[in-house]
């Protein structure tokens, strides 16, 4: 199950033996410790039930009227939104409805599926767009994509990411709202999900042990900073409408839930950088049987540091564009930069990039030296001289170290004759 094609060098059996006596205690703890957390199912958010259902229906055809006149200094309607549609539920019921109108409301048309709201007294309410059926499209073309691209590895990729989906929804969310702490619920989450889909998805080998080591060393390392600068900047984790009714009605711990999200969200980049500098020494090493390893180190470094240089955009430019729109509030309100900054909402963002970021840089060296000292044949003081550096991203060769070949014997002899 998941194969590995990557090349491996021969291991001793020394590193295996301390591999697993690292790896085994770790899957039994996880194991132990995901049963004794796992929720029961009575959890109790004090809600009561509404009586409201959902209901599917189609639009059978729009009537536009006239925009009711607008108080002074609010927001003028969208005329598309101003009248009634005709929509024809599942159920083959024919109902009346008035468009959704005000600020932000969507706009209907015939044949459009919408999803409905019937009350407790059967009467409809339309509610949203219905986007099963565009769902479903764009999650078969993404399956079809990375199967036809991975093939059998793209296949346990996929059955890798239901594993993570069936963990967060049956384990990591009900846990926390059952009420056990947050960071302690994220940590064995990550840890289930960290071991079952890195070897589902890259094979039962030696390169995988130590990515999932060195994604276990930089994960604990990315926990301890977040708790120390959580505490340092006092941030308690509300800083939306959210946050405060989890904190208000359930009782969750909102600093512990930030520091879960941080933990989840760093377990989804550095399974990537450590997976990468597991492999990529593996492929160095049966490519270049003589490396050692600081050759082995040095060149899967190098590789390592420009992984890591793409990555830091990478986070960056996804927290700006998840909070474009809370930019842009910022941006109106023409606030000081330094005022903006250290609001709880930025400030919490910049804490999260920030130790994401350690430990992404931390993985690197870490998985780098792991994977190098498993797959190296050579003990570093036996090895060959120091390779050359990179100049202007091509290896400049050394003058002295050109020999030129010796001519063969009968060219020797023509020329002396």
């Amino acid at each position: 199950m998941g194969a590995d094609h990557a090349h491996h060098p021969p291991s001793s059996r020394r590193t295996v033996v301390a591999g697993l006596a690292v790896l085994v205690p770790l899957a039994v703890v996880t194991l132990a410790a995901l049963l004794w957390l796992w929720p029961d199912g009575r959890t109790d958010t004090g809600a009561t039930p509404s009586g409201v259902q959902r209901v599917t229906g189609t639009v059978t055809g729009v009537q536009l009227g006239r925009c009711p006149a607008a108080t002074e200094g609010a927001p003028q309607p969208d005329p598309a939104t101003c009248g009634n549609a005709v929509v024809r539920a599942d159920g083959g019921e024919v109902v009346t409805l008035r468009l959704p109108s005000g600020p932000g409301a969507q706009r209907f048309a015939a044949g459009d599926d919408v999803i409905l709201l019937r009350d407790a007294d059967g009467k409809y309410q339309i509610s949203d767009h219905d986007r099963t059926a565009p769902l479903w499209l764009f999650g078969a073309a993404f399956a079809l994509a990375v199967i036809a691209f991975g093939r059998w590895r793209g296949v346990t990729a996929l059955v890798g990411l239901a594993v993570t989906f069936v963990l967060l929804l049956t384990f990591v969310i009900p846990g926390i709202l059952e009420g056990e702490p947050p960071l302690l619920v994220a940590i064995v989450g990550a840890a289930a999900i960290m071991l079952t889909v890195l070897y589902l998805t890259h094979g039962f080998s030696l390169a995988t042990s130590m990515a999932v080591l060195g994604t276990l060393a930089s994960l604990t390392l990315t926990g301890l900073l977040s708790y120390g600068a959580l505490g340092f900047a006092r941030l308690n984790g509300i800083t939306d409408d959210s946050a405060l009714v989890l904190d208000m009605s359930l009782k969750i711990d909102t600093q512990g839930l930030l520091l879960a999200s941080i933990i989840i969200g760093a377990l989804g980049v550095l399974d990537d950088v450590t997976v990468t500098q597991a492999v990529t020494v593996a492929e160095l090493a049966h490519a270049n049987p003589s490396y050692g390893f600081a050759r082995l180190y040095r060149a899967a470094g190098r590789i390592g540091r420009a992984h890591i240089a793409s990555v830091i955009n990478t986070i960056i430019l996804a927290y700006a564009g998840a909070s474009l729109p809370l930019l842009l509030l910022f941006s109106i309100g023409q606030q000081p930069l330094g005022e903006v900054l250290t609001t709880p909402v930025i400030a919490q963002e910049i804490v999260r990039s920030i130790v994401g970021t350690l430990g992404l840089i931390a993985a690197v060296p870490i998985t780098t030296a792991l994977a190098a000292l498993t797959a190296s044949r050579h003990h570093p003081e036996e090895e060959p001289a120091e390779e050359p550096e990179p100049h202007n991203g091509f290896f400049t060769p050394r003058q002295d170290s050109f020999t030129p070949p010796e001519r063969p014997a009968r060219h020797r002899r023509r020329a002396r004759t």
